[in-house]
């Protein structure tokens, strides 16, 4: 059951739309629908695109329910006729349930996306179910970038990359119009700045997904000595220690039991190298400082691995984390002790 503050945003749409769609009469000017849709969440646009077809087809019903029943008014036909709601196709219609609507409209809008929620429904066509659909989706995507605000354009892609793993319509072609988004320049930094500076929200699973690419390799350490939270910090300091950038990639089938037809559906992963080699000590001494036991964690994990490195003062970093507050990095801190030979 949805919250109460959800409900009225639900409330709110369905009257935006209604004022838009509804065939009683010419479209209500004074109805914001731009201001209404850059309140919602973009994190639940499934549920707003349910909302969206709904009174798509409303209004459509209504509509074929009217012109039914015109011939039997006793108004003159011209009347009736110069009273019949007309309206422009526009961004809204990239949720209309008829596919050839959805891909002429990603085929002549012009101009940029008025709010992130806009460019979040013409991103999610890349998933459509018509491919023609998604073909008109990945050519009309840059043209809709270069002309949106980077601001809207990075509040899309912070909603979609999260989840965009999930989506199994998506080619190889339709990954890449999003990954050449990232590495546009102004977007990258946006990005970076959101990706700092967001005290909630999924932002480690956003950095994760952005190093699929290598647009942000030389600002990882600004990002793992920088960023609001500590999740985001532990990501940066992981990916700059192990020298290589995983993400999630998908799903697939694993059998477990053939005979029983049993199984599980598994996460998969990808990997690639780092374009820079970050110091390692500097990198060690900077995540066994953080304020946070998530980061000092991802420091002690580290240790163990390079404690036999040579230049690694294993030693002098194993007793600071053997008297730490948190329980799981002493433990780290106490094994490599016990593995040096160092332990009491």
């Amino acid at each position: 059951m949805l919250d109460t503050v959800q409900s009225c945003t639900v409330d709110e749409l369905r009257t935006g739309l209604k004022a838009v769609l509804t065939p009683s009469g010419p479209v209500d000017q004074s109805v914001d629908l731009v201001g209404i849709t850059s309140r919602l969440p973009l994190s639940n646009m499934a549920r707003w695109e349910y909302v969206i077809r709904c009174e798509f087809y409303g209004a459509q019903y209504e509509l074929a329910t009217r012109k039914q029943s015109k011939w039997r008014s006793s108004f003159p036909f011209s009347l009736l006729k110069r009273t019949e709601h007309t309206r422009p196709e526009s961004w809204i219609d990239l949720s209309n349930a008829d596919g050839y609507t959805r891909e002429r409209i990603l085929r002549t809008l012009d101009g940029g996306a008025p709010n992130g929620f806009f460019f979040a429904l013409a991103v999610r066509r890349l998933n459509d179910w018509v491919t023609q659909v998604r073909d008109a989706a990945r050519a009309a995507i840059p043209r809709l970038a270069n002309a949106t605000d980077p601001k809207y354009v990075v509040d899309a892609l912070c909603a979609m990359l999260p989840e965009w793993s999930a989506w199994g319509r998506m080619t190889e072609l339709d990954r890449k119009a999003i990954l050449d988004l990232v590495a546009v320049k102004e977007i990258a930094l946006e990005l970076m700045d959101r990706v700092i500076s967001s005290p909630t929200g999924p932002m480690p699973q956003v950095l994760a997904q952005i190093l699929r690419t290598a647009v942000l390799d030389d600002y990882l350490t600004a990002i793992a000595m920088r960023a609001v939270q500590p999740a985001v910090r532990a990501k940066a300091y992981r990916v700059l220690l192990l020298r290589e950038a995983t993400w999630l990639d998908g799903s697939r089938w694993r059998w477990t039991d053939v005979r029983y037809c049993e199984g599980r559906v598994e996460k998969t992963q990808d990997s690639r190298k780092l374009t820079v080699i970050p110091t390692l000590l500097d990198c060690l001494y900077a995540a066994a400082s953080d304020r946070s036991p998530i980061v000092r964690s991802v420091a002690s994990e580290a240790l163990i691995r390079e404690m036999n490195t040579p230049g690694v003062p294993a030693v002098v970093l194993a007793r600071r984390f053997a008297t730490d507050v948190s329980e799981s990095v002493a433990g780290r801190g106490n094994f490599i002790l016990k593995q040096l030979g160092e332990l009491l």
